[in-house]
């Protein structure tokens, strides 16, 4: 039976790392530090109304010395998020032990990865999101230490158009990305003239009008934007233990998770109880856009 609480225990031996280069080392490292010292109150997704869960895969490999993240431009023929960049991952079932297989399953069912590959190990789980369904989304961590794996990754057909990287660091400072194969400024991938990244900021009513800051990263493939860029925003700052060269929150934007959660269910009561337009319900929280989760 699926346990939301369940712990996560970091598959990271003394020789794992030892074909990395030391920069990527010490943002394992970092990581590793990050989830052992953690006290963040996971558990609380299992206060979800109605219980929705999903888990997402963020998969950490080295390439030339720098670490990047496996993506994937959702179908443009699903419902939900149609052409979007997302993580690999998605509902979690019932028969999942935990947010780690669901997020593993996920994988694998999309790309194809492996499952209980030995090259594969858990670092552990970030603070949770929530989706532009009122998803709680729980972002598991792990390091791929044979990326030759990712050659025989193969699309789903429905679920997935295409597979791609990016440099993690590049979520911090968009002008790394400038050495990679990047989609055309003002194509239907990037629509936008900025040459990296570009931003904007707008009011959720569901949350009291407050500021979310949407966040656009330009790739090789579709645009890395909403709850798939917060998370690896966050991801980020910890391997590199340091902040993004753009101010990561609008002013007055809620930062964390709890406080999301307090915000919704204060909304929600106000709705029913009629302070509040019902019509406001159904508006996302403040991390919208993500692939489908």
């Amino acid at each position: 039976m699926f346990d939301p609480a369940a712990p996560i225990e970091a598959s990271v031996t003394p020789d794992t790392l030892q074909s990395l280069s030391e920069s990527s080392k010490a943002c394992i490292k970092r990581l590793l530090a990050h989830f052992s010292n953690s006290t963040e109150s996971k558990y609380l997704l299992s206060s979800e109304p109605g219980g929705k869960l999903a888990a997402v895969l963020v998969l950490l490999y080295e390439e030339e010395g720098e670490l990047r993240v496996l993506l994937t431009t959702r179908s443009k023929s699903l419902r939900t998020h149609p052409g979007q960049t997302a993580l690999p991952g998605g509902r979690v079932d019932a028969e999942d032990d935990n947010f780690v297989v669901t997020a593993m399953r996920e994988a694998n069912e999309e790309v194809g990865l492996p499952l209980n590959c030995p090259d594969i190990h858990v670092l552990g789980l970030l603070d949770p999101q929530i989706s532009l369904y009122r998803i709680g989304v729980a972002p598991v961590v792990a390091l791929l230490t044979k990326p030759d794996i990712l050659r025989s990754l193969k699309a789903a057909e429905d679920e997935v158009d295409r597979i791609f990287s990016h440099p993690l660091e590049a979520i911090l400072d968009p002008s790394i990305a400038k050495k990679e194969k990047l989609v055309d400024i003002g194509s239907e991938d990037w629509p936008y003239q900025d040459d990296f990244y570009n931003t904007s900021d707008s009011q959720v009513p569901l949350l009291g009008n407050m500021t979310y800051r949407m966040h656009r990263f330009r790739s090789s493939a579709s645009p890395i934007k909403g709850m798939t860029a917060e998370v690896l925003i966050k991801t980020a700052e910890i391997a590199y233990n340091k902040s993004p060269v753009y101010d990561h929150f609008a002013p007055g934007q809620l930062r964390d998770f709890a406080g999301i959660m307090a915000a919704l269910k204060q909304a929600s009561k106000e709705a029913l109880n009629g302070t509040a337009p019902l019509a406001s319900i159904p508006i996302p929280a403040p991390t919208p856009g993500t692939g489908g989760h």
